[in-house]
């Protein structure tokens, strides 16, 4: 694959003689319809629900735009299926007084429910996933042309149209002597993807989102406000809540210390240093407010379950079992905190946050913690309750409801920051529980597995919708196999069986301002690759799994560079 350069100059990479012929962009990637998959074929469930979740997004392309044009006036679509609720106590809200300003209870929007920013991440959501999605539609029609005469010509005309790229010139060109080799193709077709991904992300800040945006700098003194310096979530790894800061929560990502681990088990020593690191620059530059401030270092888990089907489609990391997910999660949090105040004092300044998320329909409940650091995995306020509760209020009065009921719902006397902080949380998350009604149904379609390609190592900052990739962070394979081979798994069942390759791409990101941090984090992406080939090597060998190698500085706002790629060819010539 091709390097990037710090000027996003598309220079060639020595895996790739060929990647651009030509110009210097192609024709945008036209909405092609999918191809239906037969459905008396032996698919497995995920391919099932991929093949729903794509239908449904071509289907909705229409409304969606639409939708953009008077996102306000949109009707929201309730879910036929029963919510299945976990055995445990809930918060009990009583419906909102009559005298309250009467809205419709089929009609329209959420008062509080941001209609244009829904409107604006669909567009990302469907252009994005969309040039995922369209790359086998693509390959089955370029097979079906590859006895024809000028099969060269048409495939690469094909390619640029539809997806904004032409393909790897020696693939095509021994097609006439052999098969065409559509593994290949299919994993190249799925780098370029994720590629642009990246290149769009950070250069055209699709999300509005980066670092001195509007949304980032508001935010950033609202938490100051409620007393936070620094706000560290920790989701699941799965890729069903790849979206949770920047859809589910509605947060700027810029505002966010965000890592992923599988079954939201965080790594506490790493994150000790991380606080470390935080106070140090408090103490040192007063960023981002001066050490003797006194606000403090927000450490949340948001552990996930399945509303349709609890039993099977929770977190794989705890058996789907909610209330599992939810005490192992707030004990990792509980070790933490013990973990700052045992080697610093015990005034340390951290705060813990407990949040769950239904995967099904992205609403979120929140254990309310007391002031006195209490939590109750037995009790939790509903966003899907609170968005019935304050439906046909005005905006103000829904504000000052959820305020209510975020106290209602502590575990003991909360504080008034933590209380503000997660009033906006539940906020955000009613414009997400719109947004799946207005553009799911009420509820995904592809309510398992169904990402695209899986991450591996340490970064992936550009990736924020929904089962795009599975994430397994790690250091070294031998570190993080658990997590890798659950994601391979996943893969053998979406990718394998149906004879295609599962594509990963390695991940380091490196300090621009250290010394040969840049040639290390290459060097640690080949190790890795090796570990992986190593540990896969049945996979490797038959051509079913390929790598991307990315490094990038994380002190600049800049895509991700392509340094290689196992997608290599031979140049002939030479005994």
């Amino acid at each position: 694959m091709r390097r990037r350069t710090a000027t996003n100059e598309r220079a060639l990479s020595p895996t790739a003689p060929r990647r651009r012929f030509g110009s210097n962009g192609g024709a945008e990637a036209a909405d092609q319809p999918l191809a239906e998959l037969n459905p008396t074929s032996a698919l497995s469930k995920v391919l099932r629900q991929r093949e729903l979740a794509n239908a449904a997004r071509v289907g909705n392309s229409r409304s969606s735009r639409r939708a953009a044009e008077s996102a306000n006036a949109v009707q929201p679509v309730r879910s036929s299926a029963r919510r299945v609720r976990p055995v445990a106590t809930q918060v009990v809200i009583k419906p909102a007084s009559t005298h309250s300003t009467p809205r419709s209870l089929g009609g329209g929007l959420h008062p509080l429910s941001n209609g244009q920013a829904n409107a604006a991440l669909r567009a990302y959501e469907e252009r994005t996933l969309g040039a995922f999605d369209r790359v086998v539609p693509v390959l089955k029609r370029i097979s079906a042309l590859q006895h024809e005469p000028d099969f060269i010509a048409q495939a690469q005309r094909l390619a640029l149209a539809e997806l904004g790229h032409e393909l790897p010139q020696p693939v095509l060109e021994t097609a006439w002597t052999s098969q065409l080799d559509m593994r290949t193709l299919f994993a190249w077709c799925v780098f370029e993807a994720y590629e642009q991904t990246s290149l769009s992300f950070f250069n055209d800040d699709p999300i509005a989102a980066q670092s001195g945006s509007a949304d980032a700098e508001a935010f950033d003194s609202f938490l100051l406000e409620c007393g936070f310096h620094l706000l560290d979530i920790t989701p699941c790894a799965d890729g069903r809540l790849a979206h949770a800061i920047a859809y589910a929560l509605r947060l700027p990502f810029s505002s966010v210390r965000r890592r992923s681990h599988a079954g939201a088990m965080f790594d506490v020593e790493n994150t000790v240093d991380r606080w470390v690191k935080t106070e140090h620059r408090r103490y040192r530059e007063g960023l981002p407010n001066p050490a003797h401030n006194d606000t403090r270092y927000l450490k949340v888990v948001v552990y996930h379950f399945s509303s349709k089907d609890p039993c099977h489609e929770g977190c794989a990391a705890h058996g789907s079992d909610d209330k599992a997910a939810a005490a192992q999660g707030l004990q990792r949090l509980k070790d933490f905190q013990q973990a700052v105040e045992n080697s610093f004092c015990c005034g340390a300044s951290v705060d813990l946050l407990l949040v769950g998320m239904d995967t099904d329909t992205d609403a979120i409940r929140v254990h309310v913690p007391g002031r006195d650091g209490s939590t109750n995995l037995e009790q939790w306020l509903d966003a899907h309750m609170v968005y019935d509760a304050t439906r046909n209020l005005t905006a103000d009065q829904a504000r000052g409801r959820i305020v209510e009921l975020v106290e209602a719902a502590a575990a003991a006397t909360p504080d008034a920051g933590m209380v503000q902080l997660i009033a906006r949380l539940i906020e955000h998350n009613i414009s997400q529980i719109d947004y799946v009604r207005q553009y799911h149904g009420g509820s995904y379609s592809d309510f398992g597995h169904a990402e695209r390609f899986i991450g591996v190592g340490i970064g992936f900052k550009e990736v924020h919708l929904r089962n795009l990739t599975y994430f397994a962070y790690m250091d070294t394979v031998e570190e993080g196999a658990p997590d890798l081979d659950v994601g391979v798994k996943i893969f053998k069942g979406l990718n394998v069986s149906r004879g295609l390759p599962i594509p990963v791409v390695l991940r380091f990101d490196y300090h621009g301002a250290v010394p040969g941090a840049r040639e290390r984090a290459i060097t640690h992406c080949e190790r890795v690759k090796s570990a992986i080939e190593a540990r896969y090597s049945d996979l490797c060998a038959q051509g079913l799994l390929h790598t991307l190698l990315t490094v990038r500085d994380r002190d600049r706002h800049v895509p991700a560079e392509t340094v290689s790629s196992s997608i290599t060819f031979n140049t002939g010539g030479g005994h």
